[in-house]
């Protein structure tokens, strides 16, 4: 990797100082644990003059469980949301996804917030700057043709965040600042399925908290990823699923699913799966419900087919260990 350039840290005191700076510096980059914008720099991907650093706003480590479900801010750690005893028993797809991050070094300073706001990955784009020079640079940065897609028009790079699908899987929002205020939105709809620009963050704006809402009662989920290295690694694809029911039938099903698309995403279709027994059939049904909704490219280095197969498969023997317990 290179040795980044220099730049001015700038260290606000509150999340409305964030903004205000962040207003005022609208190339700047906002930095917390900096296990994903470091790396990125040290490749040439972006030079910006300043960094907001925001470990030391306390508001943003807030952890917080009423009655009527949690509040997390965006400056918690995935060690914490990994290792708490009682997100680990009330939310134990989180305290999954969590534990699956990278390695426990990274764990230790990485935050909730950065990793809902991760860049999106590609061998065409997490490369060093000479090696995506020599390659006419891509449509993400620098270039004008998506060497995933050539003929498209769009940036194919994939969003490979773990924490994303289980909070989308149990219902989760997010509280937004910014210049003109604070607003909510829910999870699934802070992302689009533009690899260059899969954040709806306005400029200015940054998230300060994540809300879940109180599981239904006999809620089961789970997480489960694939990557090429049993640890450390970003997922090839990742599965998310919430579930209420036995295996004579389910009332509630939610899916969601990372590392396939230039999004996460709430599966759509499998509502049409409750209220009949979970047979092969069932899990055959899903999987293809699966299929049908990823739209893997050749953005790592396995093939888009392989990962297309590894989501269903992952999606299928979920759901079967959650009926199972």
């Amino acid at each position: 990797m290179d040795s980044i350039s220099s730049f001015a840290l700038l260290s606000p005191h509150s999340a409305a100082d964030a903004v205000a700076l962040l207003t005022t510096n609208p190339q700047a980059k906002l930095i917390a644990g900096g296990t994903d914008l470091m790396p990125n720099l040290r490749h040439g991907i972006g030079t910006p003059e300043q960094l907001i650093d925001l470990g030391g706003i306390a508001e943003l480590g807030r952890i917080e469980h009423t009655g009527q479900g949690w509040l997390l801010g965006a400056g918690v750690t995935l060690a914490q949301l990994a290792t708490r005893a009682d997100v680990r028993v009330e939310l134990p797809v989180l305290a999954q996804a969590a534990a699956t991050v990278a390695g426990p070094g990274h764990r230790s300073v990485a935050t909730l917030g950065g990793n809902l706001c991760l860049d999106t990955r590609c061998i065409f784009y997490n490369q060093s700057e000479w090696w995506r020079e020599s390659n006419n640079f891509c449509l993400k940065r620098g270039g004008d043709v998506c060497h995933v897609a050539p003929q498209g028009k769009r940036c194919h790079a994939a969003w490979s965040g773990d924490l994303a699908p289980a909070l989308i899987a149990l219902g989760a929002s997010i509280d937004i600042l910014g210049p003109t205020g604070s607003r909510r939105l829910p999870l699934n709809d802070f992302y689009v399925d533009d690899g260059a620009k899969p954040l709806t963050l306005a400029v200015g704006e940054l998230i300060t908290a994540v809300r879940i809402p109180e599981p239904t009662s006999g809620m089961r989920c789970g997480y489960r990823k694939a990557r090429i290295r049993g640890a450390i690694d970003f997922p090839l694809a990742g599965v998310a699923a919430c579930l209420v029911g036995t295996q004579d039938g389910l009332t509630e099903l939610r899916v969601a699913l990372t590392g396939t698309n230039s999004r996460p995403f709430l599966l759509t279709g499998p509502e049409a799966l409750c209220q009949q027994p979970v047979t092969p059939e069932l899990l055959a049904a899903l999987g293809k419900l699966v299929q049908k909704q990823v739209s893997p490219m050749r953005t790592t280095g396995t093939s888009a087919a392989y990962r297309r197969q590894v989501a269903s498969v992952l999606a299928q023997r979920l759901l079967r260990e959650l009926v199972e317990l």
